[in-house]
């Protein structure tokens, strides 16, 4: 995956926007104010960092060299996965939604309401 694919990725989930608080090389993806990825957009291969249940988290580095703890964020709940073609898409993917997922639900339930209507 490209950057670009990371972004439309991120972008695609109802109600997902983009921040550049830390430069414009550093892409922040939130829902409701929340952050849910940060993706280096310079960075070659790519990099994002997604939120992660802790346990799951442990085991997905154990499994797999790509996925790190999360740089520069709590490890225990953030993993950074280097896109360097060793995960499918789909796990990326699926990872980048799980991230959205976690945030979403502990959002209150009104804003959690309004991101259903946005589907």
């Amino acid at each position: 995956m490209t950057p670009q694919q990371i972004e439309a990725a991120c972008l695609a989930l109802p109600g997902a926007g983009k921040e550049f608080p830390f430069g414009e090389e550093t892409a922040v993806f939130k829902v409701a104010g929340k952050v849910f990825a940060i993706c280096r957009l310079e960075h070659e291969p790519p990099r994002v960092s997604l939120r992660c249940e802790p346990e799951l988290a442990v085991q997905l580095r154990v499994k797999h060299a790509a996925i790190a703890p999360g740089w520069h964020l709590n490890k225990r709940h953030w993993n950074t996965v280097t896109v360097d073609g060793s995960l499918s898409r789909g796990m990326i993917v699926e990872m980048i939604e799980d991230s959205y997922d976690l945030v979403v639900e502990r959002l209150p339930r009104a804003k959690r309401q309004t991101l259903r209507w946005q589907v």
